[in-house]
């Protein structure tokens, strides 16, 4: 039996509140990059401050993080900036000109790293998934209290990009939207753009050496896209990202620790865990998202589905009306000509019965006054887009049924009162049937 897993403070704690600044700082920008189909711009920057680092340890002769820290930052600044004039000086697309720069970039780092091969220890585990589990070793003493130096610095990122945020939300966001207009009515969007640069080198700079490319590249991406699907007002979808982005830290490090542990082994990376997590978000709010969610397309086609069957079953009877007033059909007799199963016919008129548009008896169902008034709105609609389509649209008369059928469940009353006058108000169809009038109850 596998012996229970124990979680302290002092180091999963801190592991915990490590991850969560780090995906709450990387999603703030996230949301105005997903906005400006920016996205990747993150992992070009993890990618392309490789140089960054081996210049100043060039520079510096040391490994310390201040000097790593600005010759990266800068480096992730000049991808932003290269990006930016390789795609309006080539009139190239925006994933190609950050794809020409990172790549370039991270040759000439890896070119750099290796010449200092013996003093520069280049962990390709540590740039994939960072060293997150080691963040409670790497202390700094504030105020009496021991703080891991990494929770510092995310902690400081997290705040600028908050204030950042909301200082400037106005101009983000229509600069997002209408670059054009923002620049008309006062301030520059190209210095915004460039502002939200250096906001995305610094929190992918920050966030490298604890969470890794993995970690920091999926949390610039996938909290603000599960919020996209979510809401559509942008103050909601930053809330909403932040929320996914610390659930996702939360919950990838708990099963990170516990996961595993069911199966016998002991841990697997947390930084691999939380960026799992934030996918698995991504996919249930796929699922459930109530514009785009696929339960909610399956929901809306069947819903959809079931209306046309009911109007089909009062039209099929209306135009059965037509011929022998009052006749009575049976179920059978109409899933029979609609190809419906007639269990579903049977449940459909019988919520015609409760909304009062048929009478059921013991051979079938009948049109009351307002079903007869239903049904001859739908055979008008029909009838009248058939014309249309011959008349306007040159549609041979033998095709224009199954158009016709389709379109009658989506026209109005003043749709119809269009196509009637359009069509020069006739009183039959191509087929020569007779057109119902217009009424009202």
């Amino acid at each position: 039996m596998n012996e229970p897993v124990g979680l302290s403070w002092d180091y999963d704690g801190w592991i915990v509140l490590a991850g969560m600044l780090c995906a709450v700082a990387a999603s703030l920008p996230g949301n105005f990059l997903l906005l400006r189909r920016m996205s990747l711009l993150g992992d070009a920057i993890s990618h392309a401050i490789l140089p960054g680092l081996a210049v100043a340890f060039f520079v510096s002769e040391s490994r310390s993080s201040l000097p790593m820290f600005l010759g990266a930052v800068i480096v992730g600044i000049l991808t932003a900036l290269f990006t930016e004039w390789i795609r309006n000086f080539g009139d190239v697309d925006e994933g190609a000109s950050m794809g020409v720069v990172f790549t370039t970039l991270f040759a000439i780092g890896l070119v750099m790293i290796v010449q200092a091969a013996d003093h520069v220890d280049l962990d390709p585990g540590c740039v994939l998934y960072g060293a997150i589990e080691a963040t409670p070793y790497d202390l700094i003493k504030v105020a009496e209290l021991e703080i891991p130096r990494v929770v510092i610095v995310l902690g400081i990122v997290t705040v600028i990009n908050l204030l950042f945020v909301l200082l400037f939300f106005k101009e983000l966001k229509l600069s997002a939207f209408d670059p054009a207009l923002a620049t008309s009515i006062g301030f520059s969007s190209r210095l915004m753009h460039y502002l939200l640069m250096v906001i995305v080198a610094v929190t992918a700079v920050a966030s490298f050496e604890t969470a890794g490319n993995i970690l920091v590249v999926a949390m610039f991406v996938v909290p603000p896209a599960t919020a996209f699907l979510l809401t559509k007002r942008l103050g909601m979808m930053i809330f909403c990202s932040t929320i996914i982005a610390v659930l996702s830290a939360v919950c990838g490090h708990l099963s990170a620790v516990l996961v595993p542990h069911v199966f016998g082994f002991r841990s697997t990376s947390t930084s691999g865990m939380m960026a799992l997590c934030a996918g698995a978000l991504f996919f249930v709010a796929s699922l459930v998202s109530p514009r785009n969610g696929v339960i909610v397309r399956v929901v809306r086609r069947q819903k959809l589905a079931l209306r046309i069957l009911s109007e089909d079953l009062i039209a099929l009877l209306y135009r059965m009306d037509e011929r022998a007033r009052d006749c009575t059909v049976s179920v059978q007799k109409l899933s029979s000509i609609l190809l419906a199963r007639p269990w579903l016919a049977a449940w459909l008129m019988n919520g015609h019965v409760r909304t009062g548009h048929v009478i059921p008896s013991e051979t079938g169902f009948r049109l009351t006054d307002a079903g007869r008034h239903l049904g001859s709105v739908l055979v008008r609609s029909h009838r009248l887009w058939e014309q249309y389509l011959v008349s306007e649209g040159g549609v041979a008369v033998d095709r224009i049924h199954g158009q016709a059928e389709k379109l009658e469940h989506f026209t109005n009353r003043e749709l119809r009162d269009r196509l009637d006058e359009v069509t020069a108000a006739p009183s039959t169809d191509p087929h020569g049937r007779r057109i119902p009038s217009e009424r009202t109850n």
